[in-house]
């Protein structure tokens, strides 16, 4: 199993996905090794679905998926505890009444003294130390996507898939998230509409009509993306 994980994080073979008699991704071959990859298309391409196909919240209809060897289908739970997923609705994922809370739900299982310490460092390196107690609700938009991101990242995943994560946000917010992101150094998979943050990633796969139909280097397939939509 290892040398399939050594280089290669996510694998694609002809992957079909099939949903009330519609298919919505169609024979799919895809691989991505490390640094970020962008996921770009119009609405309904097939994206999201892909996606959530990385840590067994969407099942193949036939084809083959492995992520770090592991088949998603028969070895989510373990998967699950190596990729970490951010959805585009951040309230999704905060579960818990105020942001400590919900960063030491990320962080059980570790001795208490060091949950605290660990939750006060994450805190402050998000610049919310302020809202600390303050319930989560109550916070802005882009605070509530910190929390999320931040509680993900404190899993420490060895995959890191975020789903249109700053569709939500004002422009402030939406670069702040991106930067995040992209500071982090383990394969991520970033699924945007936001073609500033796709050009700035390593390279960008295009999903139209379920199909990929061009992998290269951002600049290259935003620009075909530009030219579909015209």
């Amino acid at each position: 199993m290892r040398s399939e994980t050594a280089t290669t994080a996510i694998a694609l073979d002809e992957v079909s996905v099939e949903r009330g008699g519609r298919r919505i991704l169609r024979d799919v071959s895809l691989s991505v090794e490390g640094g970020t990859t962008a996921v770009i298309g119009a609405n309904g391409s097939g994206k999201s679905t892909f996606a959530r196909l990385l840590n067994g919240l969407v099942q193949t209809s036939s084809g083959r998926v492995r992520v770090f060897g592991l088949d998603p289908a028969h070895d989510t739970r373990a998967l699950r505890g190596r990729v970490g997923f951010v959805f585009t609705d951040p309230q999704a994922q905060i579960l818990m009444p105020t942001p400590a809370e919900d960063l030491a739900l990320s962080l059980r299982g570790r001795p208490r003294s060091e949950i605290g310490l660990r939750v006060a460092a994450i805190l402050d390196a998000y610049g919310l130390t302020a809202q600390a107690d303050t319930p989560a609700f109550e916070l802005s938009g882009g605070q509530k996507q910190l929390l999320a991101l931040a509680a993900v990242l404190a899993t420490e995943p060895d995959l890191l898939v975020a789903d249109e994560p700053t569709t939500l946000l004002d422009l402030r917010n939406a670069r702040r998230i991106a930067d995040v992101l992209l500071a982090q150094t383990v394969p991520r998979v970033i699924v945007t509409h936001d073609l500033e943050l796709a050009a700035r990633c390593d390279r960008a796969v295009l999903f139209d009509d379920g199909r990929v139909v061009a992998v290269d280097e951002p600049h290259a397939v935003v620009a075909a993306y530009r030219r579909m939509c015209a």
